[in-house]
């Protein structure tokens, strides 16, 4: 089942946001580093690329991500004109204080001392742009949930000596094109859960652990590697379910129940440090979907041609 979700502020957060674009030197844009791609609005790249803003791409909640493909999210994303990637975790200190200095390198226009560095902290729901925010400015000024969506107003706070910070609600997009994007957005707890089926998110999720991460399932739930390698989603999400003794009235499993423990396990880091997606299986998805619109649209001409032969010759035998 495709997943799609807008709540209807999002559509005037977008407007919102637009506005405020065109008074913002720097687009600070949180992705979630387990999804770059998948958690990146494509909305956000339209709006700073029509006022040639740049973009610091923050890779959020690295410390939950495999660290080897999130070196080569940063290779991918550093080689694209105007963006500078940078993988951080929101909740260190450290790494957080880096950020308005690279900003100002990438709005070198703004270190005169006289108009303030304007910067724009944008990104989907649920990747870390209120914890960002609070840790900017060491006090809390925005609210944080383990829950999409939580801030719905934009605001915009003087960040210390000749710099702003302009915070965005969470923003998607009207339509996620690629399934398996909503999935992974699923998985990742930025889509809330009344737009999606539990086990289905968990039983994608696990197809792509049996896949690529199978020894951290061996690890956390005792599985047998063998059996594993012969398992596909639901089977994860069933073996989950008997580990965990999730069980219903009368013996049977609750895989609703065994389908949140697994979804839980990986976002909180439980089965180790995970990424959904890589450059080359982004690649992969978006290759397949065009397979899939060209022979759709193939199909659609081969039907309408065998119509209009149809249709001739059934002129002719009227004549």
């Amino acid at each position: 089942m495709p997943i799609q979700w807008f709540p209807g502020h999002m559509a005037s957060a977008r407007k919102k946001a637009a506005e405020a674009m065109a008074s913002t030197d720097v687009v600070i844009e949180v992705t979630d580093a387990r999804l770059p791609e998948a958690s990146s609005n494509p909305m956000i790249g339209e709006l700073r690329r029509f006022r040639n803003r740049p973009c610091l791409k923050l890779l959020n909640k690295s410390d939950l991500a495999d660290p080897a493909v999130t070196r080569m999210w940063m290779d991918f994303y550093n080689r694209q004109p105007g963006v500078k990637a940078v993988a951080i975790s929101a909740k260190s200190a450290a790494e957080v204080a880096r950020i308005p200095a690279l900003c100002s390198q990438l709005a070198p226009h703004r270190d005169d001392g006289v108009k303030p560095l304007r910067m724009m902290i944008m990104g989907i729901p649920n990747v870390g742009k209120s914890t960002l925010m609070n840790a900017l400015l060491k006090r809390k000024v925005a609210k944080v949930g383990d829950e999409p969506a939580v801030t719905k107003h934009q605001q915009t706070i003087d960040l210390g000596p000749g710099m702003t910070l302009t915070d965005t609600p969470g923003m998607m997009w009207p339509k996620i094109d690629y399934d398996a994007d909503g999935y992974m957005l699923a998985a990742s707890h930025a889509i809330g859960r009344n737009a999606v089926i539990d086990e289905e998110v968990a039983a994608f999720l696990g197809e792509i652990l049996i896949a690529r991460y199978p020894a951290q399932l061996v690890a956390r739930y005792r599985l047998d590697a063998t059996a594993l390698g012969a398992m596909d989603g639901p089977d994860l999400v069933e073996a989950v379910g008997r580990r965990r003794g999730c069980l219903i009235k009368g013996g049977g499993l609750d895989l609703e129940k065994a389908a949140q423990i697994l979804l839980q396990d990986y976002r909180d880091g439980a089965l180790g440090r995970i990424s959904l997606e890589t450059p080359d299986t982004r690649a992969q998805v978006i290759a397949a979907a065009r397979d899939a619109a060209a022979q759709a649209a193939a199909s659609t001409d081969g039907v309408d041609a065998a119509d209009g032969s149809a249709g001739e010759s059934a002129a002719d035998g009227s004549d």
